[in-house]
């Protein structure tokens, strides 16, 4: 009995020690969990623009979803454009550690990684659904994360607008020949292809589009989509309003964050990050397929806006100087051959699935009457 005794005795010892280490823990798993991170958040555009900035799937409405599913354990402080740095330094400042992130587009960091221009738009490429298809469930996140991993960045996308408009012309056109000569606002590869074609390409902000258009500094701009476009004012400036949209047939918003700092987080707030970068990539999408149908009608019916698809040549010729430059530019550098070929080889797959069901579903008749 005594030998029992002492074992039982030694063994609600053991117990307890282990109740106390346990206890122990998830009093040290707590403190952890409950850890407050606060960061900033820059963005490339403008205080209060709709998308980009405020409104259903933006940067703010984003950083309000992880405050509050984290319970405010990571709380972002956003700031537009201007507010803490310029438009076009954020891709700096997160690498460099001086804030935790950044809301922009891929192709800004064109003269830094030209491959990051396949995170964004490619011309003649995948549309929306073809590429989220692509980058959550066909290698191509993967792919923009190794891009950027020697920066010290995550990326991922936040947002999409859609199909874009091809543009705003202030005379029609009506041939290949009447793009030589023209200076356009337009950004990304789009701005490669035109430039073969005799285009004067300029890189504009924003902000600065509508008065180069009025002024005839430029002949031509290209900003988003009829909601986007109309809250400039580009209406004002030019008619012709050129649909297609064959240079961004998507256009994704990229978030990067800052490598150290994304691992300073416990797993649950990076998945809580994911799981918001993902809602407002498809809320922002469905906003602006909501507003852009109200927008177009209403800059065509009340605001004599001419709305057409691009002449057959010139959309033809695009495609041929588009194929060329995409070649050039993959055979120019190990990273944009890799993602080129990998990019290109999912869309043939995705097209053939498209072709029988999403092409097939617009071709039996759909209209909008």
């Amino acid at each position: 009995m005594s030998l029992n005794r002492r074992k039982f005795i030694g063994a609600g010892a053991l117990a307890a020690g282990a109740g106390l280490a346990l206890g122990a823990s998830g009093v040290a798993g707590a403190a952890v969990s409950s850890k407050t991170f606060n960061w900033k958040m820059t963005n490339a555009y403008a205080p209060g623009s709709p998308f980009y900035v405020q409104g259903p799937g933006s940067p703010t409405d984003f950083c309000k979803r992880v405050e509050d599913m984290s319970g405010g354990r990571l709380k972002i402080q956003h700031f537009a454009a201007g507010e803490l740095i310029p438009a076009l330094e954020g891709f700096d400042a997160v690498a460099s550690g001086m804030v935790e992130m950044n809301a922009a587009n891929a192709f800004f960091w064109a003269g830094k990684i030209p491959a990051a221009q396949f995170f964004t738009a490619v011309p003649f490429g995948m549309n929306t659904q073809g590429m989220n298809a692509w980058l959550y469930n066909g290698g191509g996140l993967k792919l923009w994360e190794e891009l950027y991993e020697p920066h010290g960045l995550v990326p991922m996308p936040m947002g999409n607008t859609g199909t874009q408009m091809t543009g705003w012309f202030r005379q029609p056109l009506e041939n290949v020949d009447s793009l030589k000569g023209l200076k356009m606002r337009i950004a990304g590869l789009a701005g490669k292809v035109y430039s073969e074609l005799g285009v004067a390409v300029r890189l504009l902000p924003g902000g600065e589009i509508f008065p180069a258009l009025e002024r005839g500094v430029i002949d031509a701009a290209e900003f988003v989509g009829p909601y986007q476009d109309r809250r400039m004012g580009l209406h004002k400036a030019a008619k012709n309003y050129y649909t297609t949209g064959w240079h961004e047939p998507t256009n994704v918003t990229e978030l990067i964050i800052n490598k150290q700092a994304w691992d300073s987080l416990p797993a649950d707030l990076q998945a809580i990050v994911r799981v918001c970068a993902q809602a407002c990539n498809a809320d922002s999408w469905s906003w602006c397929d909501a507003v852009n149908a109200e927008a177009l009608q209403d800059l065509v019916g009340n605001q004599g806006v001419i709305a057409r698809p691009l002449p057959g040549d010139i959309i033809k010729r695009l495609h041929e100087v588009t194929r060329d430059t995409l070649s050039s530019m993959a055979a120019g550098d190990p990273a944009t051959r890799k993602i080129y070929e990998h990019f290109f080889a999912f869309r043939k797959q995705y097209l053939f699935w498209a072709s029988v069901g999403e092409k097939a579903f617009m071709d039996i008749g759909l209209d909008a009457s």
